[in-house]
This record gives C-alpha cells, sequence and structure tokens, in this order.
C-alpha cells in the first residue's frame, strides 16, 4: 500500500514538474528567435518586444486571482483548462499571421502558462509530507530554473533547423502529455470550498490596470528618460493610484479577489520581502551578465555557453539545499546562500576587460550554488505557517511578488547602467587629456601602428584619438557593471536583518525544539 501512494506521489509530481518546466520554458526560448519574428513580421524593435512582454504581464495578472479562480471553478477543472489553454494558444502563436494576432496569443498563453507555475508549486506542498517540504521545493526549483537554462539554446536550434514558428509548436504535443497526465493524477483537494455570488469586478479592474501600466513603466522608462517623459509620469500616477485603490478595495470587500490578509503572517510577509529582493537581484542579474560578456566580444551562443555553469549549479543545489532543510533549517540555508552569492558579486565587481570565459567559471558557480540555496528555503519557510485553504492564494502572492520585483531590477540595472557609462566616461576624460603624458603615449603608439598599415601621419593621429575614445567607453562600462554588481552585494547584505525574522519550523513545538 505504501508503494502505491509513494509511485502515486512521485507520478503527481512529475505531473505538474511537466507544465512548469513548459511554462517556465516559454519565457526565455523565444529570446532568440525575436530578430526572425521582426523580420518576418515588418515588425520594430520596440514593437516585437510585446512578445516577450506580453507573456510575463499577463503571467503577472493571473497569479494573485489564481486561489479565487481554483475556489470558483475547481482546482482541478481550473488546471486542466490552464494546460489546455496554454496548449492551444501556443499553436495559435505558430500559425499567427501578424504581430497584433501573435501578441494577442502570446498573452493568453502567458495567462495559461502563469496559473501553471504556483499551482504546481501549490500541489507540490500538499502532495509531500511535512517533512519532505524542503525536498518538494527542491524539485520545483529544479523546475523553475531547468526551463529557462535550456530556452535560449532549445529556441536557437528549433529557429536555426526549423523556423520560429517551431518553438510554440513544441509544446504541442508535451501539453497534451501533460492533458493526460493531469486528468489521470491531479485530484481536487478535500479542504476546497467552491465560491459562489459575485466577483469582485472592481478590485480585479484595479489590480490588472495597475500591473498593466507598472510593466509599461518598467518596459519603456529607460528608453523614453524616465520621468522626462509625460507618458511614463502618466502611467505612474495610474499605477500607484489603482494600486492603493485595489489595496483599500481588497481590505474592504467582503468576498475580495485578492487574500491580502496572509500577510499578517509574519514568515510570509517577511519571506515574500526576502523574496522580493532576491527576485530583484536575480532578474537584474539575469539581464546585466549578458550585455556584460557581449561587451568582451562573445557571441550569443558563446554567452550561452558560458553562462551554463550557473543554471546547471542551480539545478543540483536546489535538490541538496531542500535535503538539508529540516536539520539546518530555513534561516541557516538562507544565510549561508546569501554569503557565497555575495562572495560571487565581489568577484564579479573585481573582473577587467581582459576576462577569460574560465576566469568566469567560479563566480558563476559560486553564484548558482547561493541563488539555489536561497530560493529553495525562501519557497519552503514562506508557505510553512500557511493554512491549507490559503495556501494557493499564497504561492499565487508570492510568485508575483518576486516576478515584479524582478521587472523592477532589471529597469534599475538598466538605468544605473546606462547613467554609469556616462558618469565614469567624464571621470575617465577629466583625466585623458593633451597634458597626460600618458595619454600623448599611448596616442603616439597606436598612430605608428596605424602608419605600419599604411595610413599617413595626420589619418593615424585621427585614428588613433577615435581608439583612444573607444577604449575610454570600454573602461566606463566595465566599471559601470562593477559597482551595480557591489550594489546588488550591499542589497543582499542590508536584507540580513530581515531573514532573521523568519521562523524556521511550522508548528510552535518544532520551533522550540529546534530554538
Amino acid at each position: 500500500m505504501m508503494l502505491q501512494a509513494d509511485r502515486f506521489k512521485w507520478m503527481v509530481c512529475l505531473t505538474v514538474l511537466v507544465g512548469a518546466i513548459m511554462s517556465a520554458l516559454d519565457t526565455s526560448i523565444i529570446n532568440v528567435a525575436l530578430p526572425y519574428m521582426r523580420g518576418n513580421l515588418g515588425a520594430s524593435v520596440e514593437e516585437i518586444t510585446w512578445v516577450a512582454s506580453g507573456y510575463i504581464l499577463s503571467s503577472v495578472i493571473i497569479m494573485p486571482v489564481i486561489a479565487f479562480l481554483s475556489a470558483r471553478f475547481g482546482r482541478r477543472p481550473f488546471y486542466l483548462f490552464s494546460v489546455f489553454l496554454f496548449t492551444a494558444s501556443s499553436m495559435l502563436c505558430g500559425l499567427a499571421w501578424d504581430l497584433p494576432s501573435l501578441i494577442t496569443f502570446r498573452v493568453i498563453q502567458g495567462i495559461g502558462g502563469g496559473v501553471l507555475l504556483p499551482i504546481s508549486q501549490a500541489i507540490l506542498r500538499e502532495t509531500f509530507s511535512e517533512k519532505e517540504q524542503g525536498l518538494a521545493m527542491g524539485i520545483y526549483g529544479m523546475a523553475v530554473v531547468i526551463g529557462p537554462a535550456i530556452g535560449p539554446a532549445l529556441g536557437g536550434w528549433l529557429t536555426d533547423n526549423f523556423s520560429w514558428p517551431w518553438i510554440f509548436y513544441i509544446n504541442v504535443p508535451i501539453g497534451i502529455i501533460n492533458f493526460w497526465m493531469a486528468t489521470k493524477y491531479i485530484q481536487e483537494p478535500a479542504y476546497l470550498v467552491r465560491e459562489t455570488g459575485k466577483v469582485d469586478w472592481l478590485g480585479l479592474i484595479l489590480m490588472t490596470i495597475s500591473f498593466v501600466t507598472m510593466q509599461i513603466v518598467f518596459e519603456n522608462g529607460q528608453d523614453k528618460g524616465w520621468f522626462d517623459s509625460s507618458q511614463i509620469v502618466c502611467c505612474t500616477v495610474i499605477a500607484v493610484v489603482s494600486m492603493a485603490l485595489f489595496i483599500w478595495r481588497e481590505l474592504t470587500v467582503e468576498k475580495p479577489v485578492v487574500d491580502l490578509s496572509l500577510f499578517t503572517d509574519r514568515n510570509f510577509i517577511c519571506g515574500t520581502l526576502v523574496g522580493a529582493v532576491f527576485g530583484l537581484c536575480l532578474y537584474s542579474t539575469l539581464f546585466l551578465q549578458p550585455l556584460f560578456l557581449q561587451q568582451l566580444g562573445y557571441s550569443a551562443n558563446q554567452t550561452g555557453m558560458i553562462l551554463m555553469p550557473r543554471s546547471l549549479i542551480m539545478a543540483l543545489a536546489m535538490p541538496l539545499a531542500g535535503r538539508l532543510y529540516n536539520s539546518w533549517g530555513a534561516r541557516n540555508i538562507i544565510l549561508l546562500g546569501l554569503g557565497i552569492t555575495v562572495c560571487s558579486y565581489w568577484q564579479f565587481a573585481h573582473l577587467a576587460l581582459n576576462v577569460s570565459g574560465s576566469d568566469l567559471i567560479m563566480p558563476q558557480l559560486l553564484q548558482g550554488m547561493g541563488f539555489g540555496m536561497m530560493f529553495v528555503a525562501l519557497s519552503t519557510v514562506v508557505l510553512s505557517t500557511v493554512d491549507k485553504p490559503k495556501m494557493t492564494s499564497a504561492v499565487g502572492l508570492f510568485n508575483v511578488t518576486r516576478q515584479i520585483m524582478g521587472s523592477v531590477g532589471i529597469a534599475i540595472a538598466a538605468s544605473l547602467l546606462s547613467n554609469g557609462d556616462t558618469l565614469y566616461r567624464s571621470i575617465l576624460v577629466a583625466h585623458v587629456t593633451s597634458y597626460n603624458p600618458m595619454s600623448r603615449h599611448w596616442i603616439a603608439g597606436v598612430a605608428k601602428v596605424f602608419q605600419h598599415h599604411g595610413m599617413n601621419a595626420m589619418s593615424s593621429q585621427k585614428a588613433a584619438v577615435i581608439s583612444l575614445s573607444n577604449e575610454i567607453d570600454r573602461q566606463a562600462q566595465m566599471l559601470s557593471f562593477n559597482h551595480i554588481f557591489i550594489l546588488m552585494a550591499v542589497i543582499f547584505i542590508l536584507s540580513i536583518p530581515l531573514m532573521m525574522t523568519i521562523k524556521n519550523q511550522r508548528t510552535k513545538s518544532e520551533a522550540v525544539a529546534l530554538e
């Protein structure tokens, strides 16, 4: 009987992991194909980015209301519908005839994908025993990491060997298999009470307006000069006001669409805030490192290969952290992961332009190990004191907070990188003048090289000055990268007091025994 129960548990686990990987994969698989889509559909750079942003935006909007929709329609039917929606919209994305149709189908796909990740996490929490919660979140973390890690490589292979629609078609057979598995192994939880009555449409509309305008600010703020643009100012005001009204509405309405009472739970609110810091630093790092490597001259394919060790070590670190969770406790694992991550940022902050690919292996491994340990411990402890009837709602809120702060992190990183380039270039230029003997010596040496290749004296002198200007640009950007990585380390260090407020265990008796 125990063997049957264990087999059923692992089949449930496999079922939701297939859905989770499929959803996570589609956040990154299209990135390498965007230039091909742009050429095929005749879109501008700004327009084609909405193919990626539309998916993320609809995912973020649906996550907080997953619990409400599960209670309204039943979690098992809702999960099955989401798999169907994701699979059908994937087929339609591949068949899209123009850019508006592709963006529309990607938004629909994001709604289905945004449901699969949080519900998978909630089902894993309920399927595994109390002692196996760390292991369950380690397995879930692997799915979240593996999808984005293999996405660019798989998307590039499919695009090069077939065509860009195949990055969507590949979801169809997987989605059909996942739908069949879900009908066989996913059960309706016994505690779920089906909700009836009026829907809080006003709360839902206010939340949607806030998230949409917030995403527009994060997506376009850097290009439009942030608050120098009236559009960004207007969207920011709308986002803030609608969010404030949404919070007020959810705290006063009888049946809110999002259960904000979860934030009265100390573990949940502290873990969610630490998760927000984690999301901010993780997503900004994922944004910065490819830019950093390509500035050094690496191709897109080489960049993907150099960044692969971090993803692989994260996938290995997560089950290990899950195994250690019960004996070490959440705080110790989070602090250890934080310390390892800070060390990796410190190493990244001291890199120079002459860095080689092999020099990046150790900081990548450290970062993967640190991120992996922190993710598992946070995902486990943040839900450890949440009652089962509120589990789906808690998972949705935790994930959407991390996702939104990830968008904030990318926006901040892009702004700091641009402003840092300007600042450090002005500082460097102030020291590179005709009165500086080192500058004169450098220009003279480079001019001789150009003359050796056939240039006349005047042209070689001009080319040498241009080369010096380009070198100053590269050094300024390197300094900008260095100081952003230091800032990320400082942010993590400043979050230590918040981490210390997190309780290690679910029950009071276990907490007393541990402390």
